[in-house]
């Protein structure tokens, strides 16, 4: 092991002895600070340290083309202090080096997971895909931090999705991060998302009118992407949810008794979609593409669109509709059918709600239903029959 006084002329000058690749030379002045000349012509620095266990290591500085020769003396200073401070500044860096980025995270760990354990595991799959993974799926885990998040954030509100979606995706955020932890990832050991806020939401009913119905039909009727156009319809014809549509296959459909079945809802058990004659129609004008299951496939992958959310965004801004959410054909549809005298109960069986609640929030009274109703007690109770009375009485 030569020894040499390292000096910015010494480290100008040095080669590599002819015959050998490599040549190493020591320092002088600090225990284990070396310079590896290549019979390239390459030459790096490199310290070595002894761990608090005994373990001789030698730890990477850089290049000499990179690394003057002070900084480089410098940081093999650092990294024997931190040695001697009981910390493995190799193992540190190894360690460093096992830190997945976030994409690489989603991908090997997070959606077998979803997988296996979340019946909304397709839903995750989309926000990953279509907003999270592309803003910071190349950023190492433990490198995004709250600002990044928020920002993102904020691109996702100046895109305008609804408060509910980008807080969604903060939640998704948040649920892989706190998984991160429990799994002991490299690195990990807060949640940049734990200070966020997210925005406040309000449950909105939003129910279409008969000329709105009409005015989004045509919009429909016109719009390029046929497939999805179908799929929006249909939803608007059943009240069904969106993935129950997307997703849904051939199989599913049974002409007999006039149903679409749905395998797992989200209430995690199976159901039946109500097919009116519209709907059977609808699904009859439906081009079956060989060998493929699914009733509307994407025209690209073949697979079931995962959102609807731009042809959507075509088709209501169209129809001049440009407050309407998708899951709002839903809403509408369990208004159309309790102001034509539909009880409640047989509306929470068409939506597929466990609780009735949860359908009286949808079931939007019009005026016209309020006063024809206001009318019939009247009929009912008969007032003209009865004496009219006195003033203050």
């Amino acid at each position: 092991m030569p020894t040499a006084n390292l000096t910015n002329h010494f480290v100008r000058t040095a080669a590599c002895p002819a015959g050998k690749g490599k040549t190493e030379f020591f320092d002088t002045k600090q225990k284990g600070f070396m310079l590896e000349v290549r019979s390239s012509g390459g030459k790096t620095f490199y310290q070595r340290y002894t761990t608090e266990h005994g373990i001789k290591r030698q730890l990477k500085i850089g290049s000499a083309d990179v690394f003057s020769l002070d900084e480089a003396r410098q940081s093999g200073k650092s990294i024997l202090v931190r040695a001697h401070m009981g910390e493995d500044p190799q193992a540190k860096r190894q360690e460093k080096r096992q830190i997945p980025t976030l994409a690489e995270f989603v991908q090997s760990r997070y959606l077998p997971h979803a997988k296996e354990n979340k019946r909304s595991w397709k839903t995750d799959e989309t926000m990953l895909r279509v907003h999270i993974v592309p803003a910071l799926g190349s950023k190492p885990l433990d490198t995004i931090t709250a600002e990044q998040i928020a920002a993102f954030a904020q691109r996702m509100k100046a895109k305008e999705y609804a408060p509910g979606t980008v807080n969604r995706a903060i939640i998704l955020l948040r649920f892989m991060f706190n998984l991160a932890r429990k799994w002991k990832i490299s690195g990990i050991t807060d949640n940049p998302t734990a200070d966020l806020t997210l925005a406040p939401t309000q449950h909105r009913e939003r129910f279409l009118t008969q000329d709105e119905v009409r005015a989004l039909l045509i919009s429909i009727k016109e719009d390029e992407n046929t497939v999805a156009a179908q799929a929006i319809l249909l939803l608007l014809l059943t009240g069904a949810r969106r993935n129950e549509i997307t997703y849904a296959k051939w199989d599913y459909v049974d002409w007999q008794h006039r149903t679409l079945y749905v395998p797992v809802s989200k209430s995690g058990k199976s159901r039946f979609i109500a097919l009116n004659d519209q709907a059977v129609t609808l699904l009859n004008s439906v081009e079956r593409l060989p060998n493929n299951p699914y009733i509307f496939p994407s025209p690209v992958t073949g697979e079931p669109s995962p959102s609807l959310h731009y042809p959507w965004v075509r088709i209501r801004d169209r129809a001049g509709l440009k407050d309407i959410r998708l899951h709002d054909l839903r809403h509408s549809f369990a208004s159309f059918l309790v102001n034509n005298g539909v009880s409640l109960y047989v509306v929470q069986n068409l939506l597929g709600h466990t609780q009735v609640r949860t359908t009286q929030r949808y079931a939007h009274v019009n005026q016209d239903t309020l006063s024809k109703a206001a009318q019939l007690a009247g009929t009912v109770i008969n007032a003209d029959a009865l004496p009219i009375l006195p003033n203050g009485n």
